[in-house]
């Protein structure tokens, strides 16, 4: 009896560490992807959110988006207050009926095979990926989204 407690609490130990593994966390995956692919256009020296909203021409003509190079600067793209702009941006349009895919897709990797599977790693990341914004956006979605830290 011993020995069957033993190899269940063993069994149990080793799927927790595989699930603590296989979960997609900001720090052990999608900041690697951002820093390579990102982090030059939306890094510390780009505007908060509220200072490109005031002044979007000035920085957009610099090639400068906004800051997102912190989980805090991030998970405001994801959730609130520029809800799904994340999504909307680097969704590859696969669930568009357009199939246009947003407009930062190209910078998720160096060929195809690189966006697609850095799409894959934000998509488990976010969790609930839809493209939706604030006003259309539900209290599921909401609840939906994954994006720990």
């Amino acid at each position: 009896m011993k020995k069957l407690m033993m190899g269940l609490v063993a069994m149990a130990f080793v799927w927790a560490v595989q699930a603590q593994a296989a979960e997609v966390t900001w720090q052990k995956d999608i900041k690697p992807i951002f820093d390579k692919n990102c982090l030059d256009c939306h890094g510390k020296d780009s505007p908060d959110y509220g200072d490109f909203k005031k002044d979007k021409k000035k920085w957009t003509d610099k090639s400068t988006g906004m800051r997102m190079d912190t989980y805090s600067h991030l998970i405001a793209f994801v959730g609130w207050p520029d809800t799904g702009a994340l999504m909307r941006r680097l969704d590859d349009g696969s669930s568009k009926t357009d199939k246009k895919p947003g407009n930062m897709y190209e910078h998720l990797g160096a060929n195809d095979a690189e966006r697609k599977a850095n799409l894959e790693v934000f998509k488990s990341w976010v969790g609930s990926w839809n493209l939706k914004r604030w006003a259309d956006v539900t209290k599921e979605d909401l609840n939906a989204i994954k994006a720990k830290f």
